[in-house]
């Protein structure tokens, strides 16, 4: 079937796929993704976008990168084909795969098969390429983990890369800048994410969802369409839910149904499910389905959903308010009039789309009286609890086993196709799987929540801050998802990590005909950063002290008092980062003066700085995570980690946790991982928890094992441990004792021994004034942008951002650098480019992220303020290398120009009307707002 959907004659096609000759007969027109994956059985090219815009598919024609989507099989008569699985010689990597491993260059994995390729095309022509000319050849293929300057790196290194691999020694794991433990597959093209797997005739799913942002609707005779379309299985709507139709992250507040009954609430809503056969599938036009829609006035932002007379989405939510936020301390009033100076704004941002390059794909099936579902996903635990709740079995009747995640930023922590495969396999007992265009996963899936904020900022003529009140209104769109979390997260964190004499801050989240506005990496903490540490640079300005010392005057410390009244005796290493940046920052303001003076007509260089902190895990409540490691009798150890890896490292830093805390070497062990009939529950992969939380129960679960070993010598902590496939063996003092492992009793599984951890941090709940221990430990940060502002044309050229974070400990460096690259990455798009228009931006071409050639270098800076908490001290990295990177670019705009940015993203038409407003005489030039 052709992608029109017109049938053609299927002729054979001959061609050279990875240096074997191959015949297809097929459908000449028939994209040569579907060809590879679905006839070759070639999974390693990946699919993000059936459009040519992300590049994930990325395949060599006769030595040339093309996008395998836009390439019909027909034009291969002939010709040569290369994908990522004839990358590596008989099984051996060569030097790019290994040059991706040794320097990070793989984080999730989705897009390193389309890298290698074009990096491959790039170094059979140059060998030695310059950074800008690899930034060119792999500008084509975008990435949302990795902030692209590992693999920038990776492919510079390749020609000349040593065959050395780095190695820990044992009870050196943690610190180690070792590779990745699951590299290997994603180099390969191995891996297996949700849409590379499914059984054999399994039916496909596709989704009815509403075409506008309220509408009511009918459903007509669906038997009967069933009926006149062979190969058609079902239909299924809510009527066919057999348990609760409804489903959301925060049992007490679930209110998204899985299908929409009699009205839908925002564009992209579910109504109504079509299964069938897969070539019936294919060929179906899903607008022939009986549906009649009516379109209903709708409310799109805050303001219009509070309007008097506002059509309201939910019953008992009056006004269309979520909830309401609120942390206040000191008296405000007088903190104010305390003030030498007050500085006050108003800040908005829209609307940002996780563009994660998987888009959702799995399946489910049925096995007996159980369902398990297979896809790509945050949160198993969570999957498994909602997906039993609407099929109406208990818990322990579901299997989530995730898949390898192609990215998923917090927005893959809600359901999406889990109900569906799952309603399909339960119901009509057969195997069903579903894969998201990318246009219906961003209309459909969660965004980052669009913020409208004031805040209002004083200190005293010696430069310290005595009061600041914040409000922040937060479009949480149609459901409630993540918007409690943000709405109480925000008020903890706008202070950002600094001392007052007095502050109040409230956040409002307000229901509209929106997606829901869900988990974004930082949970509204980068939008109130913006506005707090922008307002901190024209408060500097107003004081005549330079925006970092002001900063240094102010900061959080060991035994200061937050914003709740928690108080830290140690860990608090926000000072150690400004100081870090103190020599970088005075050599950046120096070079931006001196260019601005030689060049008073060129683009205009400025420096800017921002702070940060993040408190790791959930606001004041449980936060658990239980990890097991075990030896089996064949001296096996094996090591059952539930802490989904999206990307970030937490198969690799578990293990290496795991391996100090035992005494043993990294290699040794063997990893379960996220199945939860084989995992305990190591929470959910989001808000900085899982290195933090669960990387203390792998911790935990280490010196438990170790523990029991030991006794079974009566050996000291200070003795070696040895596993052999026959003994396990304790030396000490010159002697070795030896524990035949045939001697010990095996249960059902074969482990002799097991070890477990569970770690919850302590917190308490917040009073009424929003005061109380809202997280155990904090992450605190700083980052150092330097740019040009092109003043004629509004364009932001970004030169060099330098990141320091405080990560308590680093498990392993390089996986850290990894995620404040990829966190400044993301930070770059908030600020400069992104902004996601419901209707009208939901494809990789309309709605811009960043490319390899919009990242500049960054140096990052590890600051190691060990909190006593975590395991070795190590605290979370992921939310918080994304918060202070936008803040930072806005207050480097103004210090080059004058001009105050409070809108993003930071477009040359929005800097342009900020430049005017500065005292800049207008250009004629056009909106690029």
């Amino acid at each position: 079937m052709s992608p029109d959907g017109a049938t053609r004659a299927a002729i054979p096609v001959s061609f050279t796929l990875n240096g074997k000759p191959v015949t297809v007969t097929t459908d000449p027109v028939r994209r040569l993704t579907q060809v590879l994956r679905d006839d070759l059985g070639q999974t390693g090219t990946k699919v993000g976008c059936d459009a040519g815009d992300c590049g994930a598919c990325t395949v060599l024609l006769d030595g040339a990168p093309v996008c395998a989507c836009m390439v019909p099989v027909g034009r291969l008569e002939g010709h040569d084909l290369r994908t990522v699985e004839g990358l590596a010689a008989e099984g051996v990597l060569d030097r790019l795969q290994r040059a991706f491993l040794r320097f990070g260059a793989a984080q999730c994995g989705i897009c390193t098969p389309g890298m290698l390729m074009a990096a491959g095309a790039l170094l059979a022509e140059t060998p030695r390429p310059t950074e800008a000319q690899v930034k060119d050849a792999l500008g084509g293929v975008l990435c949302r983990c990795t902030g692209y300057r590992k693999i920038i790196q990776a492919v510079m290194a390749a020609t000349d890369l040593d065959s050395h691999t780095p190695q820990a020694a044992v009870g050196a794991a943690v610190g180690s800048r070792i590779e990745r433990l699951d590299g290997n597959p994603k180099v390969t093209g191995a891996d297996r994410f949700g849409a590379d797997t499914a059984p054999e005739g399994s039916l496909v799913v596709r989704v009815i969802r509403s075409p506008f942002h309220r509408a009511a609707f009918d459903l007509g005779d669906l038997t009967g369409f069933v009926a006149a379309h062979p190969g058609l299985v079902r239909v299924l709507t809510a009527a066919d839910v057999p348990g609760r139709n409804l489903h959301g992250v925060i049992p007490d507040m679930a209110d998204q149904p899985v299908f929409a009954v009699g009205e839908t609430r925002y564009k992209g809503e579910a109504v109504a499910a079509v299964v069938g056969e897969a070539e019936a599938m294919e060929a179906l036009d899903l607008a022939d389905l009986p549906v009649t829609w009516t379109e209903l006035p709708a409310v799109l932002t805050p303001a219009e959903a509070l309007a008097e007379g506002a059509p309201r989405l939910h019953d008992r939510r009056p006004e269309n308010t979520l909830m309401r936020g609120l942390v206040q301390r000191g008296e405000l009033a007088e903190g104010f009039v305390a003030a030498a100076h007050v500085v006050e704004g108003e800040y908005s941002t829209g609307f940002i789309e996780h563009a994660y390059i998987e888009p959702e794909a799995g399946y489910a099936r049925r096995v007996g009286d159980r369902i398990e579902v297979v896809a790509c996903t945050q949160a198993p635990y969570m999957d498994r609890d909602d997906v039993a709740a609407i099929l109406g079995l208990p818990k322990d009747a579901v299997r989530i086993i995730p898949t390898a995640v192609g990215g998923g930023f917090g927005s893959k922590l809600d359901l999406s196709l889990q109900p569906y495969v799952a309603l399909a396999a339960w119901l009509l007992d057969r195997p069903a799987r579903i894969t998201y265009t990318r246009p219906e996963s961003m209309a459909s899936t969660t965004k980052r929540h669009p913020s409208h904020i004031t805040a209002r900022i004083g200190a005293d003529a010696d430069g310290r801050l005595t009061a600041m009140d914040f409000l922040g209104t937060f479009n949480t769109g149609a459901y409630a998802s993540w918007g409690p979390t943000v709405g109480n997260r925000v008020p903890v964190h706008a202070s950002g990590p600094y001392v007052y004499g007095a502050y109040r801050a409230r956040s409002h989240a307000v229901h509209t005909n929106c997606a829901p506005s869900g988990a974004f990496r930082g949970f509204g903490v980068p939008q109130s950063a913006v506005a707090q540490e922008t307002l901190f640079d024209e408060l500097a300005e107003r004081l005549g002290i330079d925006p970092l010392d002001f900063r240094l005057i102010n900061a959080l410390d060991n035994g200061s008092p937050t914003v709740t009244g928690q108080v830290f005796d140690t860990g608090v290493g926000f000072k150690d980062c400004l100081r870090a940046l103190k020599p970088h920052w005075e050599r950046a303001r120096a070079e931006a003066a001196a260019a601005n003076a030689a060049h008073p007509d060129g683009p205009r260089r400025g420096v800017g700085v921002a702070g940060m902190w993040y408190g790791c895990g959930n606001t004041s409540l449980p936060n658990p995570s239980t990890l097991k490691v075990g030896v089996k009798a064949d001296g096996s150890l094996v090591l059952f980690q539930g802490a989904v890896d999206i990307g970030q490292g937490s198969n690799t830093v578990m293990t290496q946790i795991c391996a100090d805390a035992l005494g043993l070497p990294v290699d040794r062990f063997q990893l379960i991982h996220g199945d939860t009939d084989l995992t305990p529950d190591a929470g959910k992969t989001s808000a900085s928890r899982q290195t933090f939380v669960s990387g203390k129960a792998s911790y935990l679960a280490g010196r438990d094992l170790r523990a029991q070993i030991l006794r079974l010598t009566n050996a000291s902590d200070g003795a070696a441990i040895d596993i052999t496939a026959e003994a396990i063996r304790v030396s000490e003092g010159g002697t070795t004792s030896t524990i035949p492992l045939a001697g010990l009793k095996a249960d059902a599984e074969g482990f002799v021994l097991m070890g477990q951890g569970t770690f919850d941090p302590p917190t308490s709940p917040l009073d009424a004034n929003g005061q109380g221990e809202p997280y155990a430990v904090f992450g605190y940060g700083a980052h150092m942008v330097e740019l040009a502002v092109d003043t004629r044309l509004g364009t932001i050229k970004l030169i060099k951002l330098t990141a320091a974070h405080d990560v308590g400990r680093a498990i392993n460096p390089l996986l850290v650098e990894g995620q404040v690259e990829g966190g400044v990455a993301q930070g770059i798009g908030l600020a400069l480019m992104e902004e996601f228009v419901p209707g009208r931006s939901e494809n990789l071409h309309d709605y811009l992220i960043p490319t390899a050639g919009d990242v500049p270098e960054i140096e990052t800076l590890l600051i190691e303020a060990a909190d006593p908490l975590g395991p070795y001290g190590a605290k979370g990295i992921g939310e918080q290398a994304l918060i202070p990177t936008a803040p930072a670019i806005l207050n480097a705009i103004r210090h080059a120009t004058g001009a105050r940015v409070r809108h993003l993203p930071a477009t040359p038409g929005t800097v342009l009307r900020a430049l005017k407003d500065a005292g800049h005489a207008p250009v004629e030039t056009p909106d690029h707002g």
